[in-house]
């Protein structure tokens, strides 16, 4: 038997509660895989600056590394507050609302993982390449990603709503 605004024709016949488990552990599966990412890129990025040639780069790579890191922190903190969050509230009845201020943390967390890439790869490209083709390379990827990550979400949400 659906409720009001849940399930429906091809829905799920489940309670707000149920719904809110579900979407929780739904979440906490994706935020396994950014997290994992997002702190095996922040633990590598910490490390560069104790390697000899970093007094080699010049103050533009400098600045570029320093941005690399602050959004990687900023990353791993957001990719990592769903699960304070759930903490926080938890025992308190609250779940759909953790549940959706979890999601917008984990996206907002992706969003700054993004950069975090992007800065990076324009880091190692630069050093690597040496010339302007770095920029462009990491525009196409930023691109590539963006597509991936939030247009084709964005468009399968909106073609579902058009059915």
């Amino acid at each position: 038997m659906s409720r009001a605004g849940e399930g429906g024709p091809g829905g799920r016949d489940e309670s707000s509660e149920e719904r809110a488990d579900r979407r929780w552990a739904e979440l906490l599966q994706e935020l396994r895989v950014a997290q994992t990412g997002v702190q095996i890129l922040f633990g590598f990025l910490l490390t560069v600056v104790f390697q000899p040639r970093f007094t080699e780069l010049s103050d533009t790579d400098t600045n570029i590394y320093v941005a690399t890191v602050v959004l990687g922190a900023v990353a791993t903190g957001a990719l990592i507050a769903p699960v304070s969050f759930h903490r926080m509230v938890t025992g308190r009845r609250l779940k759909p609302e953790a549940v959706e201020w979890a999601s917008r943390l984990t996206v907002l967390g992706l969003v700054f993982l993004l950069c975090t890439m992007a800065s990076a790869l324009l880091l190692i490209l630069r050093v690597a390449l040496h010339n302007a083709v770095a920029l462009w390379i990491v525009a196409g990827l930023v691109v590539g990603f963006v597509l991936c990550w939030f247009v084709l979400p964005a468009w399968a949400l909106h073609s579902d709503t058009k059915r």
